[in-house]
This record gives C-alpha cells, sequence and structure tokens, in this order.
C-alpha cells in the first residue's frame, strides 16, 4: 500500500515544487511519511500522509482515494484536507484549528506530521534568508505565528498531547517563533 501510495503521489505532484524554492514537492509528503513511519503509525496512516496533498493540490479527487486504497485512506485524507478553498485564509486555518480538537487520532497524526515537516523547512530557510522567509508565503510571520500556535492548542488534547510527535512539534514551534532573534 505504502508503495503504491508513494508512485500515486509521485505522479499526481510531478512538476511541482515547494513554495519559493527549487525542491520538487513530492519531497514532502514522503518526509510526511517517513515521519508516521517512525512514530510506529499503520501502513494505512502512512499511505493517507504521503496522499494528504492529492486532493487540494492535483486533480485527484477522493474518490480515486477510495477507489485505490479503501475507505480508511481516504477518510484520513480527507480529514487533513481544506473543505473550502474559496475562504479567506485566516478562516480556513481557523477551521484547521477547530476541526483538530475533536479530529480522530489518525487525523492528528498525520495533520502534526504534515505542519512538521513545513515547519522544519521553515526553521531551515529562515537560517538560510533570515526575515525574508516570510515573502514566499501569503501570509506573513504574524499570521503563520498565530497558525502553528493555534495548530499547537488544538494538538495539545487527549491522548495525542501525550505523543513524541507532538511533543517534537510544539517545541519546533516554539523554537521558530519563541526562541530565535526575529
Amino acid at each position: 500500500m505504502i508503495k503504491r501510495a508513494i508512485e500515486l503521489a509521485a505522479k499526481a505532484h510531478h512538476n511541482q515544487f515547494r513554495k519559493g524554492t527549487d525542491t520538487p514537492y513530492f519531497a514532502h509528503p514522503c518526509s510526511v511519511g517517513i515521519l508516521l513511519a517512525q512514530h510506529g503509525c499503520s501502513e494505512e496512516v502512512v499511505a493517507a500522509g504521503i496522499l494528504h496533498d492529492t486532493i487540494e493540490d492535483t486533480p485527484l479527487t477522493i474518490e480515486d482515494i477510495r477507489t485505490q486504497f479503501g475507505n480508511e485512506v481516504a477518510t484520513i485524507v480527507e480529514g487533513c484536507s481544506e473543505s473550502d478553498k474559496s475562504l479567506s485564509w485566516m478562516d480556513r486555518k481557523q477551521h484547521t484549528i477547530d476541526f483538530l480538537v475533536n479530529a480522530p487520532m489518525e487525523v492528528k497524526f498525520v495533520t502534526c506530521a504534515d505542519k512538521m515537516d513545513n515547519i522544519t523547512s521553515i526553521a531551515l530557510d529562515y537560517d538560510e534568508l533570515g526575515e525574508d522567509l516570510w515573502q514566499r508565503f501569503n501570509a506573513g510571520k504574524k499570521e503563520q505565528s498565530w497558525y502553528y500556535r493555534g495548530l499547537v492548542e488544538s494538538l495539545n488534547k487527549g491522548e495525542f498531547a501525550k505523543t513524541d510527535l507532538f511533543h517534537d512539534f510544539e517545541l519546533k514551534v516554539s523554537y521558530v517563533f519563541d526562541n530565535r532573534n526575529h
């Protein structure tokens, strides 16, 4: 299943690049899948992590995922996807923050791994670019800080708050937004 997810995501994200870089976008879903595997997640959760951006950023639909990977993977991918791209950035992110409070554990794992990879990239790029980094985003440093801190607050509830992945994410967010000379 994981091999098939990698193959599908590689095709779906072909010719896409990480925002403001020449890094192939496919590196991101692979990193998410690796993080999930390192934290002991099931094959279905790892596959969903690899596929998490396909219905938002490629022509694939949730039905394509359901047909090829089953209902469990599709449900996780759907839970990690923004439901209404017509909303403003702030409204979409607030919806994510609110949804995660009571989201299934599998969705929390994939979302946290996704955001962990993103915040790790931000930290590395900040070391290279400094404050110019924030120019590549639709929302600047203040808004990004609000969003990532909101994610930490939402994920810091129930059993998920006890996971190593959550603690690593919380530390990385603090490192980026609290412990640096910005």
